[in-house]
Order: structure tokens, then sequence, then C-alpha cells
């Protein structure tokens, strides 16, 4: 009898412990959430391609897969527009995890064409020579292979290609979607993970110089690291001083609109716990989006990495990571503005004349595309400090913009080649308008884009977020960014006239007949390139519409 007392015991407690009621079934808005569970799946149906079809069939089957997939989750981006959730209907969804609104679907639609046009550059096949009778793409024939081992030299003979890069890209596709939707710091920082980890993979995978793509690779994922910590140190720090992750309840704290408990009392009344944590949850962000100072993996990564990935992060990760940030800054942090702003000058400007400054000096196409990149953050910095809702559009705007210009330019450099593959080194572009007119002719526009001339993309969206910049009562930033374009204009128009005005080397690398692959990419990037540049207004009205965030 005695040595049944302790089962009883032990019963009792649990009787006693156990709730009334049951615990609530969480409310999920699955159509709402439809563009991001179309990724998702898409990407877990290329995982089971990987393990189940014959390798001759993988690469036919997720390059349908991811292309239909992106285009089915645009389509419902587009279906959710239209029946009013970026304007009207907007709301908090999924438990107060993530927010469908207007900055949110119009920054989720231009990432899933991003990500659509990446498909074409990722499936290209024709520019490499053929590989023992197989056609090859930019990807190792074996990622898992030392780089010069018998292993990747038996991979190359056997005609390998690496097919998962497609449900890799949907996984990053999937994590950036959420990025800027992002309506709690948990939620954010699981979708920072989930689109960094397949980047970080998919960077080391350059079938050529594969020790320098591994390179590229490794210091991205180490200082990315450095970055998510600091992010999730911030947010344990805004944690203890409002005693919730979730964007409405920090801000209700800081306004001080939230009801006053003991444990509130306590943590409110210091605030190095708020000014800290709010800097290491930016420093994460200012990371992402390549701010100085920032950002030191850029330009290495840029170069190492195969170029299709390059253009996709480039352009892909720059429209998630700006979305978060504003949404950080509008939503969670209005009643701080006086505290974020003069941090948010300094980094623009330093990142504006660094960006441009640094460009001058380098001879790698890839890295003057990369510190331009930097530049562009800092240009797109100004449009975040206007703090307007004109500041909001004119982010959306220039981000759409930008993107695909930068999709386009990468996508062009894949084309120019030699006997060791890309010829990125600036004096092997020399004469290239006089080899190939057309090719030079496209990167020329691309070139005009970044650098803000007239007629292009890249003059819409710097007069746009210049002049809500001014508008926001941050002119010195607008002459600042002024000059730095000034700057830049020196170093894009360089490359212009050594391309048209200089003689080809007899030793100079050809370019590459590409596919309809790559020849649609470009093409798509000098379309919205010139529509956005000679017809802007129905895009700055689309994205004015779309520039409220829900709270």
């Amino acid at each position: 009898m005695s040595a049944s007392v302790p089962g009883q015991a032990v019963h009792s407690l649990w009787t006693v412990a156990a709730p009334t009621d049951r615990i609530p079934t969480p409310h999920i808005e699955y159509a709402q959430l439809s563009p991001v569970l179309i990724v998702f799946g898409v990407a877990a149906l290329g995982v089971l391609v990987e393990a189940f079809l014959p390798r001759r069939s993988r690469y036919t089957a997720q390059v349908a897969l991811a292309a239909v997939g992106l285009a089915a989750a645009f389509a419902a981006v587009v279906a959710l527009a239209d029946k009013g959730y970026g304007t009207t209907k907007a709301h908090i969804a999924a438990m107060g995890a993530v927010a469908v609104d207007g900055p949110a679907l119009f920054l989720q639609g231009t990432i899933l064409l991003v990500g659509f046009v990446a498909v074409f550059t990722f499936a290209e096949r024709r520019l490499d020579p053929r590989a023992h009778g197989s056609q090859v793409d930019s990807f190792a024939a074996q990622g898992s292979a030392v780089p010069g081992s018998d292993q990747e030299k038996a991979a190359v003979r056997a005609g390998f290609t690496s097919t998962e890069v497609f449900p890799l890209l949907m996984f990053a596709v999937g994590g950036m979607l959420i990025f800027p939707a992002a309506n709690d710091l948990l939620t954010l920082f699981v979708a920072l993970e989930v689109f960094s980890l397949p980047l970080y993979i998919l960077c080391a995978l350059a079938r050529r110089n594969r020790l320098m793509s591994q390179e590229a690779a490794v210091k991205y994922f180490l200082l990315g690291a450095f970055s998510s910590a600091f992010l999730l140190f911030g947010i344990a720090l805004l944690y203890g001083y409002a005693g919730t992750v979730s964007y409405s309840g920090i801000s209700a704290v800081i306004d001080g609109s939230a009801p006053l408990t003991p444990a509130l009392a306590d943590t409110t009344g210091n605030d190095a716990l708020l000014l800290i944590g709010l800097a290491m949850v930016a420093m994460g962000l200012l990371f992402k989006v390549g701010a100085v100072p920032f950002h030191m993996w850029t330009p290495d990564v840029y170069q190492g990495a195969p170029t299709p990935v390059t253009g996709f992060m480039a352009s892909a990760t720059k429209v998630a990571a700006f979305g978060a940030l504003l949404r950080l800054l509008y939503v969670v942090l209005p009643g701080m503005r006086w505290d974020w702003r003069p941090v948010m000058w300094g980094v623009a400007i330093i990142t504006m004349l660094a960006g441009a400054i640094i460009a001058v000096t380098q001879t790698d196409v890839k890295r003057l595309l990369a510190y331009s990149s930097i530049a562009h953050a800092g240009f797109i910095l100004a449009g975040v400090i206007a703090t307007t809702p004109d500041g909001i559009s004119s982010v959306l705007f220039y981000l759409a913009a930008y993107s695909f210009v930068t999709l386009g330019a990468f996508a062009v450099v894949t084309l120019v080649r030699d006997a060791g593959g890309e010829a990125t080194h600036l004096s092997r572009w020399a004469g290239l308008g006089r080899r190939s007119p057309l090719v030079a002719a496209v990167f020329a526009v691309f070139l005009l884009a970044f650098a803000g001339i007239p007629l292009t993309s890249g003059f819409a969206g710097k007069f746009a977020v210049f002049k809500a910049a001014s508008e926001g009562g941050a002119m010195p930033l607008v002459i600042v960014g002024v000059i730095s374009s000034a700057v830049a204009a020196f170093f894009y128009i360089r490359v212009i006239v050594l391309m048209f005005f200089s003689e080809p080397r007899p030793d100079g690398p050809t370019v590459a007949v590409p596919s309809a692959m790559t020849s649609t990419a470009i093409a798509v990037g000098v379309a919205v390139t010139l529509v956005l540049g000679l017809a802007p207004q129905y895009f700055l009205d689309l994205a004015d519409k779309a520039g409220v965030f829900v709270r």
C-alpha cells in the first residue's frame, strides 16, 4: 500500500496543476500567408526532387518548379493587394507575428519578381564550354567535394551539376518574404536565419575559382554570425526593457501608452536597455544592407560568389533588409525619432561617401559594383531618414528600381569571358563596345541608371528619395548625396569610356552567346530601367498607396 503513495502524490500534483481550460488553437490566416506558404512548399518539393528523381531529370524539374512556384506566389501577392489587404484590410496575421499591409505586399512582390528573374540566371548552361560532353552551369559539379580533389574531378567527368541550388534559392526567397513583414522580433530573427543560411551555402558553390568562392562564403558566414549575435542580443535587451517582443507592445511601452506594471516600472526607468538594444538590432539590419561601417563583407563576397548568386543577393537582400529596417524605425520607434535620426544621418553620410570614393579605386567589375551597392545603401538611407509618408514610398520605389538594374548588370558580367571563366578585371573590358556593341550598350544603360542619369530608373529613384529627405528637413544629407552621386558618376562613365573609346586587346575576352534564360533576365532589367525612367509616375503612385504600415 505504501509503495503506491508516491505515484498517487505525483498524480494529484498533475491534476492540481492541470489548467481548467484547453490550450487555445492558434489562429493562422493561411490565405493571407499564401505567398510565403507557396514558396516554402515549392522549396520542400525541390528537396524531394533531389532525393527521388534521377540526376538527368532534376535540372528541368527544378527550373520549372522554381519558376512556377515564384509566379504563383507573385499571383497570390497581387490577389491580396487587389482584395485591399495593402490598404483598407491591412492587419496583423498569424497571432501577431506577421503584418499584411502595403509595404509588406509591395516588397514581397518585388522580391518574388527578382527571384523569378534570378532563376533564369541560375539556370543558364550555355556560357561555359561543355565539360566531357555535358552542358554545365555556374555552380560546382559537386558542392561537397574538396576543390581540386579526385572526387571533384570525377564529378566533373561525370557531368554532374548542383541542381540543389534551386531549393536553396527558394528557401532564401521564403525567408526574405517574411523578413520585411515580421511584426515581432523573434519572427524577424528566424526569418533572417532562414534566408541567410542558404545564401552562405550558395556563395561557396562557384564552378570556377572554387577556393575564392569558399573563402567568400566563410567570410560572409563568420561576419553574418556576428551580426546575428548582435541582433539576438539586442532583441534580448529590448525584451528586458518592454517585457514583450511584439512591435506594437514595444512601441506602446516607449510612448507610455502601455499599462504600467511593477516589472515595467523597474525596467522603463532605465533607458540604457532600450538604447543599447535598439543599437544592436539596427547593427544586425545595417549589416544586411551593407551600410558603412558594417560593409566589410560586401566586396569580397560579391567578388567570390558565383555571379548569378551575387546578382540575386545584391538585389533581393537589400529589398528585404530595408523593408525590415523601415518597419522597425517607423512602427516600433516613431517616439524615438530624435534618438535614432542623428545616428542614421552619420551612417548615411559615411556610407554614401565611402561607397563612392572607394569605388573609384577598384579594378574588378564585381568589386566596383559592390562598392556601388554600398553607395546606393546610403542613398536609400536618405529616404529612410525622411520620417514622412513620402520617405516610405520613395524607398519602396528606389528598391524596386535598383534591384532590377543590379540583377541585369550582374547578368551582363556573366557574358564577358576568357579561358579562365568570367573576365572581371576592368582592363579586360577595354574595347568591348567594338567587339560586342549590343552587350556594351546594355551594360552602359545599367551604369547610367546607377549614376542617376535622367530617363533611367536610377534618376527617378534618386530624385524621389532626395526630395523626401529635403522635405523631411535633411537638406545637408541631400547635398552630400548629390556630391556622392557626382563622384560615382565618374567611375561609371569611366567604364563606358573604356568600353567604347579604347582599342580592343588582341587577347581580349569574348562575349558568350547566352541562351534565352540570361537574355530574358537582361531584357527584363533593361525594360524595367527604361520604363521606370521614362514613365515612373504610375509606379510612384503605386508605392505611395503601399506606403502605410499597419500598427
